[in-house]
């Protein structure tokens, strides 16, 4: 089963190779590992921030002395100096900012700055002779400055000469003055041409609207066309209220004659009708036959029919009911009549509304008419009273001379130059030259990407951390390779001991026979941490075997002082049938080693071979532990091959050698093999001198608390070293079985 991956030294799944540029850890600041890059690189801050400081030297040594001339002027608004006749001066106008800023850039307008050279005879000035635009030369050297809730400018010109300078100065302010009084002069000649022209053509204008207006009112038949003088409007409203009181009335009769006849034809009395009814006369008759009929009743309780007084009162009573009867004929007659008035009265009335309405109509259309000839008059008039106005004002404005820009202090020659600035040129000189020192520090050790910390190993190559190996002083390189063996007292060989302990206790130390030793490049010490390594595991008393798997540049025969040709090429080749052959005991107990003998023409076809792999299992079977020394990955195919055959791989980086990506993807060539890599180690640190500021704390702490005391037991502590090494290979043992 193939394991893309490393296992977590914590118990965590394995993950493919993947640098995390984003994790919290990255995140997080260590001020000392910043410190420490600045200690490393300490000459390249102390050189830039000397050279940068030098230049300010220089720079004081040979700028030229520049003197400062300052005028002072007063902008006031246009307003206020036009009106100071009118005021006295003691108006309140307020400035636009625009206003400002506008005289702020004419100021430093082109037109200006050339009057002013042709005035001071720039153009033979040394300073700006040479420049190909005079007039930015000039410009340069000008400082445009106002005050701060005032009217006042400050106007800063420098030069080496200080009298040159207040003679700018002083002609560029007055040069302002002046041609700000030459624009507003010709400004209010051309307004007030400009208002007498449009002056003439609005009083023409308004001679004609009015003429226009007279004649419309002429043509009309109305009296006027005022709202509140409309007759028409006035005979409307009275004709329409008789026409209501008429209508009303008509109608009201028409009703009463329509009951009356309704009334009648039910078989009623006409003189019984309320209306008729209630009639004086009628009412006065009907009280008078009542009388009678009483007197009628009065008589029958005394005299028959036939008595001439029952006969002469019915005779009365029969002559009342008929005057009541021709009254109330009369009566009817009568209302009908005036109801036929009321229907002619209402219709010569409506005629007479409808007149007037169409009257009022003709003089709501000549209305509208004139009041849009009026509006145009009243337009036009109030047009010209407007111009006339501000021809009064413009022609007050060209006769005024008075300018609106004053000179408040002129400048003079300064005493003492302002420019180069000592306290400024140092000051900007140090902290310039510190942050360009510190930046090009850290600048530069942003680009380097190499290798240099656990921390390296384990966030950027996702890789355990197996250890440090030191710098090796003072030995030879041969020498180097047994150094775990020559001297067990070194702190080379505690490492390589600390090395030996990571692997054994790790997440698959129990199962891990064949161990296989590569790095990125050549020249890591992959070799020497191989050697080493194979002699501080059989320290531990396990049956070792080392084995040069460098096929193409062997080198531990050299170590060994082995000259002889047969080694793990001629077994793999055949020409060596049985490891005796090849394996040859060193003079460090439990160490065996097969070199790698004559190098082949073909390694990789003998790496890959069944016979290969048939070696892997006869010699993991004979020895507890098989150290096999192989090519760097970027180099060859080999270490591949190497790693997929055994039981775990240790990576060495060599120290600030390899970059990170270039290791990453080695790495992740070894665990597409399905190779277990137990974990890198750091090789070639030099505690004590140009890598002491990464591991400044670490070393003193390795060094002053246990090497010291180390020392001072003297041999003491050898004895130890090989008891416990004992001790860790029993335990192993004990694993295994």
């Amino acid at each position: 089963m193939q394991n893309y991956g490393y296992p977590n030294p914590y118990g965590a799944p394995a993950e493919p190779y993947e640098e995390d540029l984003s994790g919290g850890a990255l995140q997080k600041i260590d001020l000392r590992y910043y410190w420490y890059v600045l200690l490393e690189r300490r000459w390249m801050v102390i050189i830039t921030f000397t050279l940068v400081m030098a230049a300010a030297g220089v720079y004081l040594t040979k700028a030229p002395r520049i003197y400062r001339a300052t005028a002072q002027i007063q902008i006031d608004p246009e307003e206020e100096a036009s009106l100071q006749g009118q005021r006295g001066g003691g108006g309140l106008v307020t400035m636009d900012e625009q206003y400002l800023q506008t005289q702020y850039k004419k100021l430093t307008s082109r037109t200006l700055i050339q009057a002013v050279i042709r005035r001071e005879r720039l153009d033979q000035d040394p300073r700006y002779a040479k420049h190909r635009d005079l007039v930015e030369a000039v410009l340069d050297d000008i400082k445009i400055s106002p005050v701060r809730m005032t009217r006042l400018v400050n106007i800063s010109v420098e030069h080496p000469n200080p009298r040159k300078a207040a003679q700018i100065a002083n002609a560029l302010a007055e040069e302002f003055i002046k041609q700000n009084a030459s624009q507003r002069q010709k400004k209010s000649l051309d307004m007030l041409f400009l208002l007498k022209s449009q002056a003439a053509e609005l009083q023409r204008d308004v001679t004609q609207k009015e003429e226009a207006l007279q004649r419309f009112r002429e043509q009309k038949s109305f009296a006027s066309f005022e709202d509140n003088f409309n007759i028409i409007a006035q005979a409307l409203s009275a004709a329409q209220a008789k026409y209501a009181d008429a209508r009303a009335k008509s109608k009201t009769m028409g009703t009463t004659l329509k009951e009356i006849e309704d009334y009648m034809k039910s078989g009623k009395d006409l003189a019984a009708f309320p209306l008729i009814a209630n009639d004086p006369e009628v009412s006065g008759l009907r009280l008078q036959l009542a009388q009678l009929g009483n007197d009628l009743a009065a008589l029958l309780k005394r005299y028959k029919d036939k008595h001439p007084k029952v006969i002469e009162a019915r005779s009365k009573i029969q002559a009342v009911k008929d005057s009541i009867k021709k009254i109330a004929g009369e009566k009817l007659v009568s209302m009908r009549a005036e109801a036929q008035l009321a229907q002619a009265q209402e219709r010569e009335l409506a005629d007479n509304v409808n007149y007037w309405e169409q009257r009022l109509m003709e003089w709501n259309k000549a209305k509208a008419q004139y009041d849009v000839l009026h509006r145009q008059a009243e337009t036009s008039q109030q047009l010209y009273t407007i111009v006339l106005s501000k021809l009064k004002e413009v022609d007050l404005m060209t006769r005024n001379k008075a300018n609106n820009i004053l000179v408040i202090d002129p400048a003079t020659p300064p005493p003492t130059y302002v420019k180069p600035n000592l306290a400024i040129t140092l000051s900007a000189g140090t902290f310039g030259g510190l942050v360009l020192a510190l930046g090009l520090a850290l600048f530069v050790s942003y680009l380097d990407d190499s290798i240099k910390t656990q921390d390296d190993v384990e966030l950027h190559l996702k890789l355990p951390f197996l250890g440090y190996v030191p710098d090796i002083k003072g030995i030879k390189e041969d020498d180097r390779r047994l150094i775990a063996h020559t001297q067990p007292r070194h702190s080379a060989s505690e490492a390589f001991r600390s090395i030996r302990a990571g692997i054994v206790l790790g997440g698959r130390g129990e199962r891990i026979r064949v161990l296989t030793v590569t790095s990125t490049i050549p020249g890591e010490g992959k070799s020497l941490v191989a050697a080493n390594l194979a002699i501080a595991i059989a320290q531990t008393g396990q049956k070792t075997l080392l084995v040069d798997g460098d096929l193409r540049q062997p080198s531990l025969h050299r170590t060994f002082k082995f000259h002889g040709k047969a080694g793990l090429a001629s077994y793999l080749s055949g020409e060596s049938e049985s490891l005796e052959e090849i394996v040859h005991h060193s003079e460090v107990p439990n160490l065996d080693i097969i070199f790698c003998g004559s190098p082949p023409a073909q390694p990789s076809e003998l790496l890959g071979s069944r016979r290969m792999m048939e070696f892997m299992q006869e010699v993991s079977s004979r020895y507890d532990r098989v150290i096999i020394d192989s090519p760097p990955v970027s180099a060859v195919s080999d270490p591949l091959l190497i790693a997929a055959m055994a039981d775990g791989v240790v990576y060495v980086i060599k120290f600030n050698r390899v970059r990170r990506d270039h290791a990453g993807k080695c790495i992740r060539k070894l665990q597409e093999t399905g190779a277990y890599i137990c974990g890198a180690i750091l090789n070639d640190i030099d505690f004590e001198g140009r890598d002491a500021y990464y591991y400044h704390g670490y070393y003193y702490y390795y060094r002053n608390r246990y090497y010291g005391s180390y020392g001072r037991q003297g041999g003491s502590r050898s004895g130890r070293a090989d008891q416990e090494a004992a001790q860790e290979g029993r335990e192993a043992e004990a694993k295994n079985a």
